[in-house]
């Protein structure tokens, strides 16, 4: 994973300072949180094993201060020492924020957060195959060993409940509690990661293909046959499914949110553990409820409805009366016949 340069630093003191101690008390982890969900877990199918005595180390989801989100692919691992088995980390929701729980080497598996990371890892305990005698014996069901040859084989059906959610607690995370069994497995001799892993996580940091940015949810390297490989024949990509969203990773880490502390396990110092699923959820912004809706009153009873007034017209001017006709004119008087021998 890419560090900030305080947490280099804090890394090398710590480093320092418990040098003389066992491995389980050198060991060192970087606490790192984050206000984005982690993503879905890709669905991809496991390359065949390289050789005898080595272990699955499934893929994970890391993040980068620069680059968000990005993959680290499933591999197969050499344990530090025989009678390990490695326990996956895992984001939580804790206080706010999705906090990582590193992984580690231990004689059992402790609590992962309940995600189903496949090929023997259910969410609870591991079902790949167990130690005897130092010798590993592997689960033929759950592991590709088909190219190899392995004495060390059985068969057991595992009985899986599929799903592809990558965090525990939260509104959306897996609602999974650890067991009595899994609460001592933490206190027990835990190795750090081997030099090969811390190499593969920091090869996978580098390659801009394997941000959630660019490969969307499904990396075209999910997992590899050797640590570190991510080219070639040893790679095995995701299958296609729906595009997911890559949020900037600008503001979503800092002082309180990104990189934190530096704690090392036995540390009296250690930052307070709580439950999974048990810390404040997300907020959940509400709308203001939309102002109530006015209606007119009824109309009183027996009330009976008019129609209303047609609309008043300008009434037309008066006609005038015609004048009345010119009186008759009489004709004049006949003139009277003159007499004879008289003038008219």
């Amino acid at each position: 994973m890419r560090f900030i340069g305080a947490t280099l630093l804090a890394v090398a003191f710590s480093l320092c300072a418990w040098a003389p101690l066992s491995p389980a008390r050198a060991q060192v982890d970087a606490i790192i949180r984050v206000d984005i969900e982690p993503p879905p877990l890709p669905d991809y199918d496991q390359p065949p094993i390289p050789e005898p005595g080595y272990l699955w180390v499934p893929g994970y989801w890391a993040w980068s201060d620069d680059d968000g989100y990005y993959w680290v692919p499933g591999t197969w691992v050499l344990p530090p020492e025989p009678e390990l088995l490695w326990t996956p980390g895992y984001w939580g929701w804790d206080d706010g924020v999705y906090l990582f729980h590193p992984g580690y080497w231990g004689p059992t598996v402790g609590f992962y957060g309940g995600v189903v990371y496949g090929f023997g890892y259910t969410g609870y305990g591991y079902e790949g195959g167990y130690w005897r005698d130092r010798h590993f014996f592997y689960n033929r069901t759950v592991n590709n060993i088909t190219n190899v040859r392995i004495t060390n084989v059985y068969s057991k059906t595992v009985i899986v409940n599929k799903t592809n959610v990558g965090y525990n607690g939260g509104a959306g995370g897996i609602r999974a509690k650890p067991t009595p069994e899994q609460l001592a497995a933490e206190k027990q001799h835990h190795v750090a990661p081997t030099a090969e892993q811390t190499h593969h996580a920091e090869m996978a940091a580098k390659d801009p293909t394997l941000t959630l940015a660019n490969n969307h949810g499904h990396p075209t390297v999910a997992a590899t046959v050797h640590p570190g490989s991510f080219k070639g024949a040893d790679t095995i990509a995701a299958r296609p499914g729906q595009p997911i969203l890559a949020v900037s990773p600008k503001g979503h880490s800092g002082p309180s949110i990104g990189h934190g502390a530096v704690t090392a396990p036995g540390n009296e110092r250690e930052m307070e553990k709580r439950e999974p699923g048990t810390g404040p959820q997300p907020e959940v912004k509400k709308l203001p409820p939309p102002p109530p809706r006015v209606t007119p009153p009824p109309p009183p009873p027996h009330a009976v409805a008019h129609p209303p007034p047609p609309p008043r017209t300008a009434s037309p001017p008066p006609r005038r009366a015609p004048p009345p006709p010119p009186p008759p004119r009489r004709a004049p008087p006949p003139k009277p016949k003159c007499e004879p021998g008289k003038r008219c």
